[in-house]
């Protein structure tokens, strides 16, 4: 006869709850993850693919960032405001609609060939993705029971960095592969010399560009269709205060230190984050000599390493309390951030991939530390957690002033001296990882 085993009743209660089995809604949503991974990480390298294609000038080019930011900056409070009153369900399908419509937007903007027009199509997509990531989050932390809220979370997480690397393989194979060769010195002496045969170039680059955001289109209409059919529960929150105002709402978070703390946190996260993976191939360049693409390989490293630490560390959840695991991973970060600064050469480029391992959990467990408890509150929660990834965009420029102008002393290169700016931010982390865990005991 077989035995039952307690272990799989444990893992099967994570996504039951009050006699509701979320599993089906848990993987759907999941899907979701990676689906705005990808986006993110298709666009990354499109800004020095737009400075060489429209020759312009590197201020102009960053504007892809502003824009994709942006979207993520402006969308996410109505997206919170919009759950609140209506469905997660709902929230879904309006993300999705704005994800399909910026995508297709990209072959208009490639036929008038406008920078603008781009910026547009990025700027409608992140509005899309906002609605997605203020809905998911705490779609997933209510499919099931608070205590394992976290860990849930951290799971769905995991696939978020598995649709970034497909979404820089797309990037790196589909799109940079596939520009014409022409160097932007070229192209600068056809726009006298030729400027037919430059219009040309740039048409057939930008319809490059366009075609997989097309393709991407026709996926996110797909999935729109999925959960526009499918049975999605209702998330019943318990919180008596589930009716009260918008108003009132904001002011209890605002009095809320746990979450206050989280979102600057978090806003601290995504700006480490960022630098570490966008000067990595700074890095590997100035320091070792690397072209860019060997460079970006190593880049990819980094997204695996994450991708496999994200599984383990999820896996640790169940041992571990998540404030605790957060505080040992930051101070992991500031060690091996520590190590990019004084150690040089190979030792070091393998001392600032490591950091992506200390990454991997971030995100989904300050989000976790920051809505628990929170109930109906945790729809408009989400909307200060998801402002944090607009905030992120403010810090690699500041790293990059610093590679600029951080001449300060001989013995550091100013790539180098940079990171100091990412040790603050993992300085910042483990602090909150500690206060979480002293108020916790």
């Amino acid at each position: 006869m077989k035995m039952n085993n307690p272990e799989n009743n444990r893992n099967n209660s994570m996504f039951k709850l009050n006699g509701v089995n979320y599993l089906i809604p848990f993987i759907l949503v999941t899907t979701l993850f990676a689906l705005w991974g990808f986006a993110n990480d298709i666009t990354n390298p499109m800004v020095a693919a737009f400075k060489n294609i429209l020759l312009i000038s590197n201020f102009e080019s960053s504007l892809v960032q502003f824009a994709f930011y942006g979207g993520y900056c402006l969308m996410a409070i109505p997206a919170a405001i919009f759950i609140k009153k209506f469905t997660y369900k709902k929230g879904i399908l309006v993300g999705l609609g704005l994800y399909c419509i910026g995508c297709i937007l990209f072959i208009p903007a490639g036929n008038a060939m406008a920078f603008w027009a781009f910026l547009l199509a990025y700027f409608v997509m992140t509005c899309g993705l906002a609605f997605l990531e203020t809905t998911s989050n705490p779609y997933i932390l209510s499919m099931g029971p608070e205590e394992t809220s976290t860990r849930r979370l951290n799971f769905a997480q995991a696939f978020n960095p598995i649709g970034s690397l497909t979404g820089m393989l797309i990037a790196k194979e589909f799109i940079l592969a596939r520009l014409d060769k022409a160097t932007e010195a070229e192209r600068t002496l056809m726009q006298t010399a030729n400027p037919d045969a430059l219009a040309a170039i740039q048409q057939s680059d930008l319809d490059t560009v366009s075609g997989p955001y097309l393709m991407l289109g026709c996926v996110v209409f797909i999935f729109f269709i999925i959960f526009a059919i499918a049975k999605l529960p209702k998330v019943v929150s318990p919180d008596k205060n589930s009716a009260s105002s918008t108003a009132a709402t904001f002011k209890r978070l605002i009095n809320n230190h746990r979450y206050v703390w989280s979102v600057i946190a978090q806003t601290f996260y995504v700006g480490v984050q960022i630098m570490v993976w966008t000067f990595i191939i700074q890095y590997a360049e100035k320091e070792l000599g690397m072209s860019k693409s060997t460079a970006q390989g190593y880049n990819m490293i980094a997204m695996g390493i994450f991708v496999t630490s994200r599984f383990v560390c999820t896996f640790l959840l169940k041992y571990i309390k998540p404030s605790i695991l957060l505080l040992v991973l930051a101070i992991g970060g500031a060690f091996f951030t520590l190590c990019t600064i004084f150690i040089h050469g190979m030792t070091g480029l393998y001392c600032l991939i490591a950091i992506s391992a200390c990454m991997s959990l971030m995100f989904p467990t300050i989000y976790g530390i920051a809505l628990k408890g929170l109930g109906d509150d945790a729809k408009l929660a989400s909307a200060g957690l998801i402002l944090a990834i607009g905030g992120g965009c403010l810090m690699p420029p500041l790293q990059g002033f610093l590679i600029d102008k951080a001449v300060w002393f001989e013995a550091f290169s100013s790539v180098r001296i940079s990171f100091v700016l990412p040790l603050i931010c993992f300085i910042v982390i483990a602090y909150f990882g500690y206060w979480v865990k002293k108020k916790e005991n």
